[in-house]
């Protein structure tokens, strides 16, 4: 399947910015699954410094804010190729050792709810079945709730409330996950939705590697594996590693941010 992305994020801020940077990790993996046939992003209000790709072989582009300015526009659009791969991502690759995934951060640490909750599994069986029994109880335990949670929501936090979106299934699942003993990893990207194209913000799910299969995906919120739908655009062990965009500014108090993105399939001319 071709799949068509239009992605833009636009900032108004309350008075002219003197300096601003951000990182921006945007541009989807070739991996497994999917292959980048077209990507391209295009800036007003700030500037590309430089690319380069990071630890977790994400690609990231700095940019920078043209001093003064009052409103900056990201837009990125492409086509990226995809087919099913049930969720296998397959063997592990790239600059971080696997046990770097079995580390807890700040938003996956476990507390006494994330470790009842990773207790109350079947021991037995083998790690796959596990997994998909893990997502099942996430997903019954956490109601998929939008306003209740935020980028440093906890993965016990959301456990507490029992509500929260795609970013906290993933990173209950990725805690819960290294309690067991199993690598876990952070998927930032995009999901074709089957009702519309337009959409108000990216998608998240988490990855897990298992013997024999290596990196296999787990959308949580959806109760599925990521299937021809899906882009992967960015990984890590929590958000913070794979967020799309992140930075820093001055000289402007206040901001808003709006989000456009549409991700609809691109019919083949035969």
């Amino acid at each position: 399947m071709r799949l068509a992305i239009d992605h833009t994020t636009h900032y108004r801020f309350s008075g002219p910015v003197s300096r601003g940077q951000q990182r921006l990790r945007l541009k989807p993996k070739e991996s497994a699954g999917q292959s980048v046939l077209e990507w391209a992003i295009h800036l007003d209000g700030a500037r590309c410094e430089v690319e380069y790709d990071d630890e977790n072989s994400n690609h990231v582009t700095l940019i920078s804010f043209e001093p003064g300015t009052t409103e900056v526009t990201i837009r990125c659009e492409g086509v990226v190729e995809t087919s099913d791969v049930a969720g296998i991502i397959g063997r592990h690759a790239g600059y971080l050792p696997r046990w770097h995934f079995l580390q807890q951060t700040d938003l996956t640490a476990p507390g006494p709810r994330l470790r009842a909750l990773a207790a109350s599994l079947d021991s037995t069986g083998d790690a796959l079945t596990k997994l998909h029994a893990l997502s099942s109880l996430v997903r019954e335990t956490i109601a998929y709730e939008l306003g209740y949670t935020d980028a440093a929501t906890t993965a016990e936090a959301a456990l507490a409330d029992g509500r929260g979106v795609c970013q906290d299934h993933a990173h209950v699942f990725i805690g819960a996950a290294r309690l067991l003993g199993i690598p876990a990893r952070y998927v930032s990207g995009y999901l074709m939705m089957n009702d519309r194209v337009e959409q108000n913000a990216g998608h998240a799910w988490a990855e897990a590697m298992v013997e024999g299969l290596g990196w296999v995906g787990f959308d949580v919120s959806n109760g599925i594996c990521p299937d021809v739908r899906y882009v992967r655009v960015a990984t890590g062990r929590d958000y913070r590693d794979a967020a799309p965009i992140t930075g820093i500014r001055t000289g402007a108090r206040d901001e808003t941010m709006h989000v456009k993105l549409a991700v609809e399939q691109q019919r083949v001319e035969q």
